[in-house]
């Protein structure tokens, strides 16, 4: 452990958020205080409000950071299909979720099972951002519909079961493991694919 001082000179924001991160997806938010944070990154509990008031503030920084650069490399990658039709949009989303996804486990798993200990507030903020994500898969599951290419009775419940399926893949995803992420990609697009009622 890092020698502890009473500066914060010593200690940067994204040390502070790694810590917490580590942390709460091991132990839980309720059981993670910032002086254990403070101890994981080696400094003085105080130093720590130099960089968050306090813990609250610190989980909500956590899945805000997480759903923002998750919307801005999607914003990106959906630019790169755009006009296409819904079938290539809908494996475009689904190779780019399990991709994007597969080496964030630990802030995936927080940015899931915290959000019942986010104040109501800052829970309608991460709810809107997780929001825009689905919107778009919404949006490309309803062109399918309506086209008559995909057999889809719910969009809003079929999209929220394509994502949580595959974000589920982070539960037991392990780099160097039996299948790398490409073949998952191909084998969660195959699973995606017949969910919508379009067989391979």
């Amino acid at each position: 452990m890092a020698r502890k001082t009473g500066s914060h000179s010593d200690i940067t924001g994204p040390r502070v958020r790694q810590a917490a991160l580590d942390l709460i997806a091991r132990h839980g938010f309720a059981a993670v205080s910032m002086r254990r944070i403070a101890a994981e990154v080696g400094v003085h509990a105080g130093a720590l409000y130099n960089y968050t008031p306090d813990k609250q503030s610190l989980l909500s920084d956590l899945m805000r950071g997480h759903m923002e650069e998750l919307l801005a490399a999607r914003e990106r990658a959906a630019a790169e299909v755009a006009g296409r039709g819904p079938l290539e949009r809908l494996e475009a989303f689904t190779r780019f979720h399990i991709r994007w996804h597969a080496p964030r486990a630990e802030a995936v798993f927080v940015s899931y099972m915290e959000l019942r200990n986010l104040t109501p507030a800052n829970f309608a903020g991460i709810e809107r951002l997780r929001k825009s994500y689905e919107d778009e898969l919404e949006a490309i599951l309803r062109d399918g519909a309506r086209s008559g290419l995909f057999a889809i009775e719910d969009t809003k419940i079929a999209t929220l079961a394509i994502i949580a399926m595959l974000t589920g893949m982070t539960n037991w995803y392990r780099e160097g493991g039996r299948l790398d992420v490409a073949a998952i990609e191909a084998i969660y697009w195959g699973l995606v694919r017949r969910a919508v009622g379009v067989e391979p």
